[in-house]
Order: C-alpha cells, then sequence, then structure tokens
C-alpha cells in the first residue's frame, strides 16, 4: 500500500463554498468554562456553553486561513474583506444580551493600511435590528466601525487585510474578578440565515474523494471539541475512511463541574434546567448527538471509546491511583491527566455514569451502541513503580498488599499474588462498566471492546506485567473484540516486538484474528513525518496478520501533515507474481538504466539541473534470448499469465545481480545496510554504487534470492533474522546501538512488460528477425 504527505492542493478537484459557511467556524475558550459549535441548517449554527466564573469568554470564530483541514480540503485563504457583506441572525439566551456593556462584539484580527497588526472592536448592537436576542446583523466590511458608541467613537475598520473574526460570547454576569458561580451559567447562540455578499462572496475549496481504502479513522473529542461534526465527518469520508470511526470520549472536555472550596471537581449533582445528564456538561451532549446522527446517516457506525483517564486539575485525590510513596499517578501531558483506581468505588461509578449518558445518546439515535474499554490499566511510572497503592486499593488487597520497587525483572510468590488480584480488581471493573452499558441500552444489541496498549502491559522487561494489567478476566468472550495498539514499537520501526506483543496478548487472552483490530500509532510532532511510513507499515503487517479492522489515529495528525492512504483494488493485491522470467536473457540482452534530471538552460548558456529521480529505473529488451519457435511459445504463455503489463515479475539482470561488485560470491560484509540503535528491527537491503563518492548512488534491494543472503553485525555473522517484505532483514531482537549491520546476496529486479501487446511476427522471425520484448523495472520501495 502507499501513502502521500500532500502539501498543498495543485490539479486536484475544487468546487466552492460560501463565505462564513457555518460548517467552518470554530469555537473556543479557556479552561474551566466549555463550549461547542454545531450546524443546524446549511446556512445556520448553534453554540452551547456552560459558564463556572463569572470573567470566562468563549469566541465563535472564522479564520481567513484553513488552518485545520487536510491541505486537500481547505478552502483558500482570502484576507481582503472589501466590498463583502456578511448578514445573519442572532438568536440567544442566557449570554449577555446584544445591547450591554459586554455584550457579543466582533474582534477583527487583521493589519492596517501600513501592515501593521491591529484589532478593531465591532459592537454587533450598532449594526442590528431587532431585539438584544433575537436580532438580524448586517455586516458591511468596507463601511464597518469599531467603538462602543458610533459615530462619536467610531475607530473605522480596514477590510483589506483582515485574519480572523472573533465573536465575543460571555455570561449575563459578566466581570473582570473571576466569580465562582454558586450555579453554573448555561447558554446557547445561534447565527441563523447566514449570507454573503460582494467580493470575494464565495470561495474555492477542495473537493477530492479518496477511494474507499480499507482503513478506519479513530478520533477524539479532545482533539475536536472546537469543530462542527460536519466538518470533520466531511474530512473523514472524503480521505476515503469509511464504515467505523473509534471516538475517544477524551478526560478534559465532557464532565459537569462542581464547586469544592476553591476548587472545582467532576460531579454527578442533579442536571439543571436545559441539562440532560448528571455525567456530562450539555455543550458535549449537542455536539455528541450531531456527530453521532450525521455518522450514522453517512453509513458509519461509532464506537465510544472511555478510558480509566481524567483531567487532573477536577479529578477528586481519592480517585487516583498512587505508587508506594502516595505520589499520584498522572500521565506526561501538559497538563497532566490522572489515571482511576479500579479499586475506588467513587471512581469507577463515575466512569459507569459518564458510559451510561453517552449509551443513551447512541441509543436515542437509534444508531449501534459499540462501547470501547480504552486502555484500562494500573499505572506504571517511567522508573517502573507501579501505582497499587491507594487507599481504597490497598484496602482491597489487605495482607496481600506488598512492596513492588519496580515491576521489571522477576517477582516472589507474594508479589505475583498481588499482581494476580490487581488483575482481578481490573477485570471487574471493566465487567461492571459494560454491565452499565448494557443496561442503559435497554436491550438494544451491544457490542463490547477492548483496547490495549502492547508496550506498556507485554514488557519483555516487566514479564509479570500482564498479571495486573492484561487479566485472564478479560479472556474471550468478556469481549467482542480484542482492539491493540503498539505506538512506542511503531515510532522506533520494532516490528518483531510488535508481533511478539500481539502474539502474546492473543494467547493469553483467546481472541482469535478475526476477533481484533489494530491501531496504528499516531504523529505527534510535525517534523517527525518519517513516522507515517512506520505506522503505513505497521498497517500493511496487521493486514498480513488477517486483522481486517485497522485504525489511524488521529485525524488532527493527518490534516496537518497532509497524509494520504492508497488503497488498492483486490486484485492489485496479486499485482507481483513472484516468479522468474522463463527465459535466459543472456548477455545479449539490452539494459538501460534510466535517470530523470530536469535540465534549464539561461540566455547566457548556462544550465540549472535538477535529479528528479533518487534510483535509475531500467529498461529491458529481452527479445534476444527468444531464439526458437518453442521459446516464442514459452514467452506468448508467460506474457498471457502475466495479463500484459498487469502483473510484474523477477527477471535477473545479467550485468548486476550481486552485492559482492556486480556478479561476485556473496559475503556477509559486502554491503553497510543500517546502524542499529536498540529499537529498530527492519533493515532494507540496499546497495551502494560509487560508495566511496561524496553522494553515493543508493539503490534498494526488493527482490532478493533468499537462500543467498548473509546478515553480519559488526562484523560477525548472524542468523537470528528472517527475510519480510520487499527485501527487508527483521531481527528478532534489536540490534545495539552502534552496531554496524551489513548483508550480502544475490538479486533479481522487479519488472513487467512494457506493453499490453507483444509483436512477434512468425515469418520474420523465422528468417532471423530478433522480436523486441521490453520490459520496465516497476519500482516497490519508497
Amino acid at each position: 500500500m502507499g501513502f502521500w504527505l500532500a502539501d498543498q492542493r495543485t490539479s486536484q478537484r475544487s468546487s466552492t463554498i460560501q463565505r462564513f459557511d457555518p460548517r467552518f467556524w470554530t469555537v473556543n475558550f479557556p479552561r474551566p468554562m466549555m463550549a461547542s459549535v454545531v450546524t443546524t441548517a446549511p446556512d445556520a449554527l448553534r453554540v452551547d456553553a456552560i459558564f463556572y466564573n463569572s470573567d470566562e469568554l468563549a469566541g465563535l470564530i472564522w479564520d481567513s486561513a484553513d488552518g485545520l483541514d487536510h491541505p486537500l480540503l481547505a478552502y483558500e485563504t482570502l484576507t481582503d474583506y472589501s466590498r463583502l457583506s456578511l448578514r445573519f441572525r442572532w438568536r440567544s439566551s442566557g449570554i449577555m444580551p446584544l445591547d450591554s456593556v459586554h455584550g457579543p462584539t466582533l474582534t477583527i484580527e487583521g493589519h492596517d493600511a501600513q501592515g501593521n497588526s491591529r484589532s478593531w472592536y465591532v459592537r454587533l448592537w450598532n449594526y442590528a435590528s431587532g431585539t438584544s436576542e433575537d436580532a438580524y446583523i448586517s455586516l458591511e466590511f468596507s463601511a464597518l466601525d469599531g467603538g462602543f458608541l458610533l459615530p462619536g467613537e467610531a475607530d473605522p475598520v480596514d477590510p483589506a487585510n483582515i485574519d480572523r473574526l472573533f465573536i465575543s460570547i460571555v455570561p449575563p454576569a459578566y466581570d473582570a474578578l473571576g466569580t465562582r458561580y454558586e450555579t453554573p451559567m448555561q447558554g446557547w447562540v445561534e447565527m441563523n440565515e447566514i449570507s454573503t455578499d460582494g467580493d470575494g462572496a464565495v470561495l474555492e475549496i477542495g473537493d477530492i474523494i479518496v477511494p474507499e481504502h480499507g482503513l478506519a479513522m479513530a478520533t477524539a473529542y479532545d482533539d475536536s471539541f472546537n469543530q462542527t461534526p460536519e466538518r470533520l465527518l466531511r474530512s473523514i469520508r472524503a480521505l476515503g475512511y469509511r464504515g467505523t470511526i473509534n471516538h475517544y470520549l477524551g478526560m478534559s472536555h465532557y464532565f459537569r463541574l462542581g464547586t469544592l472550596g476553591e476548587g472545582l471537581y467532576v460531579s454527578l449533582s442533579a442536571p439543571q434546567e436545559h441539562e440532560e445528564f448528571a455525567a456530562i456538561n450539555q455543550p458535549c451532549v449537542s455536539w455528541h448527538r450531531d456527530f453521532i446522527t450525521r455518522a450514522m446517516e453517512l453509513g458509519d457506525e461509532v464506537i465510544l471509546s472511555l478510558s480509566y483517564e481524567l483531567f487532573d486539575a477536577h479529578c477528586w485525590n481519592d480517585w487516583k491511583q498512587r505508587a508506594e510513596n502516595g505520589e499520584p499517578a498522572l500521565t506526561g501531558w501538559e497538563p497532566p491527566s490522572a489515571l482511576l483506581s479500579p479499586a475506588n468505588s467513587g471512581a469507577m461509578s463515575y466512569l459507569q455514569a459518564v458510559a451510561r449518558a453517552f449509551t443513551a445518546i447512541a441509543r436515542d439515535a437509534g444508531a449501534a451502541i459499540r462501547f470501547q474499554v480504552g486502555e484500562p490499566w494500573w499505572w506504571i511510572m517511567t522508573d517502573g513503580r507501579i501505582c497499587l497503592y491507594d487507599d481504597a486499593a490497598t484496602a482491597a488487597f489487605g495482607e496481600t498488599s506488598v512492596s513492588i520497587a519496580d515491576i521489571k525483572g522477576p517477582k516472589t510468590q507474594e508479589q505475583q499474588d498481588m499482581l494476580d488480584i490487581a488483575g482481578v480488581l481490573l477485570a471487574q471493573s471493566t465487567a461492571d462498566l459494560i454491565a452499565a452499558v448494557m443496561d442503559e441500552a435497554g436491550g438494544v444489541a451491544v457490542e463490547t471492546l477492548l483496547l490495549a496498549y502492547l508496550p506498556t502491559i507485554v514488557d519483555v522487561e516487566a514479564p509479570e506485567a500482564v498479571r495486573a494489567n492484561l487479566p485472564v478476566g478479560w479472556s474471550s468472550p468478556a469481549f467482542d473484540i480484542l482492539q491493540l495498539e503498539d505506538y512506542d514499537w511503531v515510532i522506533a520501526g520494532d516490528h518483531a516486538s510488535t508481533v511478539r506483543g500481539a502474539t502474546a496478548a492473543t494467547a493469553r487472552l483467546g481472541y482469535p484474528i478475526d476477533q481484533q483490530h489494530y491501531f496504528s500509532g499516531f504523529v505527534l510532532a510535525a517534523n517527525d513525518r518519517f513516522i507515517w511510513r512506520n505506522m503505513v507499515d505497521a498497517l500493511d503487517a496487521a493486514a498480513a496478520r488477517g486483522i481486517e479492522t485497522r485504525f489511524v489515529w488521529a485525524l488532527p495528525q493527518i490534516a496537518r501533515d497532509g497524509f494520504v492512504y492508497f488503497g488498492e483494488e483486490d486484485e492489485d493485491v496479486n499485482a507481483f507474481d513472484d516468479v522468474q522470467f522463463p527465459l535466459a536473457i543472456g548477455l545479449g540482452a539490452r539494459v538501460s538504466p534510466l535517470f530523470s534530471t530536469g535540465i534549464t538552460t539561461s540566455l547566457s548558456g548556462h544550465e540549472t539541473r535538477n535529479s528528479n529521480w533518487v534510483d535509475a529505473r531500467l529498461e529491458f529488451d529481452v527479445g534476444p534470448g527468444v531464439r526458437s519457435e518453442e521459446e516464442v511459445g514459452i514467452l506468448l504463455g508467460f506474457f498471457r499469465a502475466r495479463r500484459g503489463a498487469a502483473k510484474a515479475f523477477r527477471v535477473r539482470d545479467p550485468s548486476d545481480f550481486s552485492s559482492n561488485g556486480m556478479s561476485g560470491s556473496p559475503t556477509a560484509l559486502d554491503q553497510l545496510i543500517g546502524i542499529g540503535d536498540d529499537q529498530l528491527t527492519l533493515f532494507p537491503l540496499i546497495k551502494n554504487y560509487d560508495a566511496d563518492s561524496e553522494e553515493p548512488q543508493v539503490r534498494q534491494i526488493t527482490r532478493p534470492e533468499n537462500d543467498t543472503i548473509v546478515v553480519a553485525i559488526d562484523g560477525v555473522e548472524v542468523n537470528d533474522w528472517t527475510l519480510a517484505e520487499l527485501g527487508q532483514i527483521e531481527f528478532s531482537q534489536p540490534p545495539p546501538d552502534g552496531a554496524r549491520i551489513t548483508a550480502g546476496f544475490l538479486f533479481d529486479v522487479p519488472v513487467r512488460f512494457g506493453e499490453d501487446r507483444l509483436d512477434i511476427n512468425c515469418a520474420t522471425f523465422q528468417a532471423g528477425e530478433i522480436p523486441v520484448v521490453p520490459l520496465v523495472e516497476v519500482k516497490e520501495a519508497s
């Protein structure tokens, strides 16, 4: 399978949208308040908000540049708003009304005529007709003034270079003091009948549709809370992901909060007016109802994923897992999240209430109910301490509670017994969570899934960790589907650990391959784009293991890096026949290495040369190998079996087929194929040409002759490797850091017939004319 990291849209299909299309507005705000935006019609949107403090403010935002969508789907950047008008109907409740001092204000961020950064503050009430909570607003950007009172305080807007529009939404009792409300404030805003006229009223937008490729998408509410569900689903579908969306409900945006002293903590207090659930806030409810309903209308099903993780600032202290010294289990994110103790009844009851709320949303929408327990575990700190010592856990362990200073290495019988009990507690907590989901479903069928993170729970350095974090209580059929993720190993290219970990998890829990899903990590930082290659390799390896449903984490990184995955039709899966060309082509064959060089000649005669290909592409004419009518018959039969140019095959280049020179006998020291780093297990076979030059030409060898391969580490021949796909050497253990990996081999060239027709004139052939039989090299490696 192939992929592409697209930087921009060039010749790809595009269409148009009205500027200020409701799908592409976003909402943002500071913690702890919460807000969401959904589309309610092709020309309308709604914002729901909850405020906990008197100084909180949400912004409804239009960005002139689309910084969220995939480059092939983004709308065009247009910063000139001159001679442009925007009109809409404004309706609101529970927020500061339009005519108030702190009423909704349009902040325009841009530049003045001299190019200096500027902001203008446009009071919407100055351009409204109607009441303070139901009005029509008309904005002519070329005749727009900031300022509270007009015309006396008019501050003319320069519309020629605007970066962002920001409409403020604040609570009705807003002030700058930050006073905590006794009861959180609920409010909403609707913009209806949105219309745009004038110059730039229409924007170009990407309208590509990647064919369905067999991969599924994983999203997260914490990553996408600020966007409309319609926008997200447009991207998912356009990029070829179909059928299933694994949606992580998150740990920092779904909850309701209550006050205790100076703090705010997650709450199960009775819902207020306009609230539907005790466990999750109303903006979250509105967003997820829209998301699930729209996905269902597109033919997609949403897996609701809930983890044992909660934003630390709002987590009750006694709910947190703790190390033996009392230190809480916190993730490395900033700000951190806390891990909930499976032994704490309050924490587990809270998770069950959250699960019930989301299940009810799916049930009432008529959607399929698919529920995932996401990565539940006893947290292991970076120094190896396992967090089994919160008060609830200590009480549950009783006399079996013993010290485990480091989860790594062998454990005493007493420590093993404690880990086994921890596993029982964890398995019981997940069973209780699933039971709550099924009860809430009210007889509607529920598919249950478990997501396990292999690098932590199947660690060769901590062989007893599985007792606590992969308990036998999860064995099939406790869940319908076992989902496996291996992010750390994917980053390192450690394919062997993935195979080892997946094999161990399968053996321990007993889920067959057709009851497993696979998740292929994510690319956290933009400068780590190289990880996409590792991810695609891991996805393809999972398919080779027989796993049909494979997910890519996650949509924000896919959009940021322009990741496009290309599937293949079923017929194309066998587009390479691993067979040798049946005739000895001999030294009489024509072999032509081709490069592609772009050459530009200036008027003065000087040249600029750009090499378009990293490696040469070979072309052959093997006609001289056809010398008899019998060989013509063999050639025609082989041509038909390959369906002309449809299927590739092997051919041996008579002038260059060895790692040792061009045709010598291979040795284990012939070619340097990599340097060990204590993590990487896959090393592609390569051949270096002119290795002593400043820029040696490197050729990847994808079709070696298996029986001829010899491999060495630091000059010592080794055998703990296998030949993986496309000529990659895969070690059972990562070679040590700094070790030189060398190899020797004989190899063939992957080729196809140059055309879908083969011209052989029998009369002229019998008279001695040699037929032309073109073959073209197929590039298999990226």
